[in-house]
């Protein structure tokens, strides 16, 4: 795992662990190596620091994607609304969608 360090996230995306050697399988066919972490579900969204009624609970996708392979995947995967890891929580302040356990989990490492 030491040359997987891209944590890739797929917004409302259900693979289920049954299906987890499909996933990666069919990555691999197209020419880039990931590896499948968990599947987490988000918490509400926030506005104006109130909760949204109705919002929470999406299934988010989590996997690497190996170091080799981040150069050919990095516009591919915008088409499959994948997003960087350091993009989703950083850049687009989507940190309040995670659990602290999620956030310490996958420190962002600058």
């Amino acid at each position: 795992m030491k040359e997987y360090n891209q944590l890739c996230v797929w917004p409302g995306t259900v693979v289920g662990e049954d299906q987890i050697k499909d996933f990666e399988d069919h990555f691999k066919n197209q020419g880039w190596r990931v590896k499948y972490l968990e599947e987490v579900k988000t918490k509400p969204n926030v506005e104006d620091g109130k909760v949204v009624d109705g919002t929470g609970g999406r299934n988010d996708l989590f996997f690497y994607i190996h170091d080799d392979d981040i150069g050919k995947f990095a516009v591919p995967r915008l088409g499959m609304g994948i997003k960087w890891w350091e993009d989703m929580v950083s850049y687009n302040d989507n940190s309040h969608l995670y659990t602290e356990k999620i956030l310490n989990k996958y420190k962002i490492k600058w």
